[in-house]
């Protein structure tokens, strides 16, 4: 299948910066685990994750934790227990009283964890924004995401290929104000726009809950029987999404493309309820994120953006070619 090769264009673009991960090292959301052996001559990293438990930043984390090992520098994590900015803020606000070298954090709203965030950066702590964004990111000194608008339209093109003959379909995202998932909807929405034998029936949002994410897809199929495909817009939709398919009797006709690779996600995907999965790179956002916020406080010029790849998933590939392609639960 065409969807079995890697994508690997990694796109170098400019200049801000952050850092984001979730629970590694069984879970742990306290105020640390910690890597490398820096001790108090060595670079204090604060990691604070976009929500604690999801393996997207628990994979992240693993690669942000190598990465600062192999400097010497040390790093705490902390996560909110939801994707919620007035869970995060509190986190942030912390860490600002503890006076790291770096904060590495994705933000859980593009504009509420502004002034947070800038006051991290005010108190002269290196800000990287790993993931997702802000509306005004120029507090930080680097920028490191997926291709966002890229993996929603190759998700399009995986229900287009299991249906080449159109149809409807849907998106289940997260919450509107999120800059990853708002920009995985916007690129599959535009890819759909480009052809005219699909029909979009819209993005709804499942608030983070794969029950929500669950009851959305059930009502869908009872207006519309005849969707073809749902692209789940993370890791948490499509668990909900392929819930919802299985509850609606209709696994083998609903293609559905998630967004992310967690084990949940990758046992349905050898079992036959989700087709495809999206799978980005968190272990390289981490460590990319480590080496720019290094750069910045070593008094060298981070690298403003950066776009890393992703990979899909396929029953056909999961246990070959992107085997490494999937996420980790911890960091052993």
């Amino acid at each position: 299948m065409k969807w079995n090769k890697k994508v690997l264009a990694v796109a170098v673009l400019g200049a801000s910066a952050s850092l984001a991960l979730a629970g590694c090292a069984g879970g742990s959301t306290g105020g640390g685990s910690s890597a490398g052996a820096g001790g108090s001559d060595g670079y204090k990293i604060a990691f604070v994750q976009g929500v604690a438990g999801d393996e997207f930043y628990i994979s992240m984390q693993c690669g942000i934790e190598a990465a600062a090992k192999d400097a010497g520098a040390t790093v705490t994590v902390q996560g909110p227990e939801k994707f919620d900015p007035t869970l995060q803020k509190p986190i942030v606000d912390a860490i600002v009283a503890s006076k790291p070298d770096a904060l590495l954090i994705a933000p859980t709203d593009v504009s509420a964890m502004e002034a947070p965030i800038k006051a991290a950066a005010d108190a002269g702590i290196k800000v990287v924004l790993v993931d997702t964004t802000l509306e005004d990111p120029s507090m930080a000194v680097s920028q490191i995401s997926s291709d966002n608008k890229g993996g929603g339209a190759a998700a399009f093109d995986a229900i287009k290929e299991a249906h080449p003959e159109g149809g409807k379909v849907l998106v289940v995202s997260v919450d509107p104000g999120i800059s990853t998932t708002d920009a995985r909807a916007e690129g599959f929405e535009d890819a759909v726009k480009g052809d005219s034998s699909f029909q979009s029936l819209g993005v709804q949002y499942s608030h983070n809950e794969p029950a929500t994410a669950a009851e959305i897809v059930t009502a869908a199929l009872q207006k519309d029987p005849d969707i073809v495909g749902i692209f789940a817009a993370n890791l948490f939709a499509a668990e909900g999404s392929a819930t919802g398919v299985k509850q609606a009797g209709k696994d083998g006709a609903v293609t559905i493309v998630g967004f992310d690779a967690g084990p949940a996600q990758v046992q349905a995907l050898k079992a036959g309820t989700v087709q495809a999965l999206v799978a980005q790179e968190p272990g390289t956002i981490g460590s990319d994120g480590v080496a720019q916020a290094l750069a910045a406080l070593n008094g060298e010029t981070p690298e403003a953006t950066i776009q890393t790849g992703f990979t899909i998933i396929t029953k056909d590939n999961v246990d070959g070619d992107a085997k490494n392609a999937v996420y980790q639960s911890t960091c052993g």
